[in-house]
């Protein structure tokens, strides 16, 4: 009967029924009072979060280069600096940290605030095919994309004093000293790495790879003589290839390019060859997508500065400025491709 008392059997515990289901009111509205606090003070904690985004960027960036100054990833950073400063309203501050296959540098922006102001600009290999090469003490999947800058093809340089003026007669010298010749390349598992591997494979010829940390000194020993060929892009190369101090023996995009039109695709000797890589910019691992966002409409924006166009289209390179999505997207396709070049020619790292 309502409100009468009485105790469980074998138990000594008494129990009101009014008194139950009054608890049972009181611990409906505790639990209420606890998720509205809850709520609130979730509220409070992203207002600054927020605010942060909405107010972006309002101190200098910081964008972190794995690799040494000099090549295509210091340069068109340099290049796009003074225009996204403009648009961004705050100044970038490029700083190398070269080593390790951009893994150093990666890595500080991977541990690095997610709050936008510190950025990573990077070549395939470093979202790509690191993960699968290097014991990392961070996920390279995890970072933030933001956009791919531009892209372009890897091509097949050559010192002058090199017996052979094309890919046909490169692949029969190879043939016939197999091992004597070397090649170059920007680091372990970096696209020009595997885009050599990748010639290796099509051509089957055996020639020694030769790494450096990054593009700048791998040009420089080139241009020495002290290693016969190198694939690179014209970004960094166009100079050097106009004073006759290299030689263009092939391109990698699947035709001719149009600025330098009497070199021969590497694909009209090995056809199927293709190697076009790119260049990214990505922030640290959870950065709020409208941070990303704005980022990459900024560097949108810069492509479509006439000044910016004509560089990048006198280095033959092609503007992108997707969108995060887009760029993630290319990500997984050339993961894909180019992980198959590591599996297939047996790459490993030390």
């Amino acid at each position: 009967m309502a409100g009468k008392s009485f105790t469980a059997e074998g138990t000594g515990i008494a129990t009101d029924c009014k008194a139950a289901a009054f608890l049972e009111r009181s611990s409906v509205r505790s639990v209420t009072r606890v998720l509205h606090a809850l709520v609130f003070a979730a509220a409070l904690a992203l207002a600054p979060l927020a605010n942060a985004q909405e107010g972006f960027p309002s101190k200098p960036i910081r964008v972190v280069v794995p690799y040494p100054a000099g090549g295509t990833a210091d340069t068109l950073p340099r290049l796009l600096g003074p225009r996204l400063t403009a648009l961004l309203g705050q100044p970038l501050v490029i700083e190398n940290r070269p080593g390790a296959s951009a893994n150093l540098g990666a890595e500080i922006v991977a541990r690095a605030d997610p709050d936008g102001y510190t950025l990573l600009v990077a070549a395939p290999h470093l979202f790509t095919t690191n993960a699968v090469l290097y014991k990392l003490a961070f996920d390279p999947a995890a970072l933030t994309p933001v956009t791919i800058i531009a892209a372009y093809p890897n091509n097949l340089l050559a010192h002058p004093r090199v017996p052979f003026a094309t890919v046909k007669d490169l692949i029969a010298y190879a043939r016939a000293h197999p091992g004597q010749l070397n090649y170059a390349s920007q680091g372990n598992s970096t696209s020009t790495h595997l885009t050599g591997e990748l010639l290796k494979l099509m051509a089957g010829i055996d020639m020694v790879h030769v790494p450096y940390k990054g593009s700048a000194p791998a040009l420089t020993d080139l241009i020495g003589g002290q290693v016969d060929v190198m694939f690179d892009n014209l970004i960094a190369t166009m100079q050097y290839i106009k004073s006759g101090r290299l030689r263009v023996l092939g391109v990698g995009s699947p035709k001719r390019l149009p600025v330098l039109p009497s070199v021969p695709a590497i694909a009209e000797t090995l056809p199927g060859f293709a190697s076009e890589t790119w260049m990214a910019i990505a922030a640290p691992p959870k950065t709020p997508p409208a941070i990303a966002e704005k980022l990459a409409a900024a560097v949108a924006e810069a492509l479509k500065s006439p000044d910016i166009a004509r560089q990048l289209a006198d280095l033959n390179a092609e503007p992108v400025g997707g969108t995060p999505a887009q760029m993630a997207a290319t990500i997984r396709e050339d993961s894909a491709r180019w992980i198959g070049v590591v599996r297939a020619a047996h790459v490993t790292v030390d």
